[in-house]
C-alpha cells in the first residue's frame, strides 16, 4: 500500500483543500501501519481499526468546513473505496464495505 495514491479523486477536485485531504491520507497511512504492526486476527479486529480511522475522518469535518468544503457524498465514496482497498490489500476480501467505514459502537 506504500505506493497507493490515497484519496486521489479528492486531490483532483479543487473543492477539497489539499492541506485537509493530506490529513485524511495520513489517517489511511496510519491505518495501514496499524494493520502491519499488529495484524488483525479476524474481521472484528479489522473493523475495530477501521472504525477508529472513521472517527478520525469525522473529526476532520470542521477543518473541511473551515476551508469552505465538507465531507459529502463524493468524499465519503472516495474514502470508502480506499478503506476497501486497504482491506483487500491485507487479505480481508470478505469485509463488508459499509462496516469498514462505520463509526465505533459505543
Amino acid at each position: 500500500m506504500r505506493e497507493h495514491a490515497f484519496l486521489h479523486g479528492l486531490y483532483e477536485d479543487a473543492y477539497f483543500p489539499d492541506h485537509v485531504v493530506d490529513k485524511g491520507r495520513d489517517i489511511l497511512v496510519r491505518l495501514c501501519e496499524r494493520i502491519e504492526a499488529d495484524r488483525p486476527a479476524d474481521l472484528a479486529a479489522l473493523y475495530a481499526l477501521t472504525h477508529a480511522a472513521t472517527e478520525e475522518f469525522n473529526d476532520l469535518e470542521a477543518e473541511f468546513e473551515a476551508a469552505g468544503s465538507e465531507i459529502e457524498t463524493t468524499a465519503r465514496e472516495e474514502i470508502g473505496e480506499d478503506f476497501w482497498s486497504v482491506a483487500v490489500a491485507y487479505g480481508f476480501e470478505d469485509a463488508d464495505h459499509e462496516e469498514l467505514i462505520a463509526p465505533r459502537d459505543w
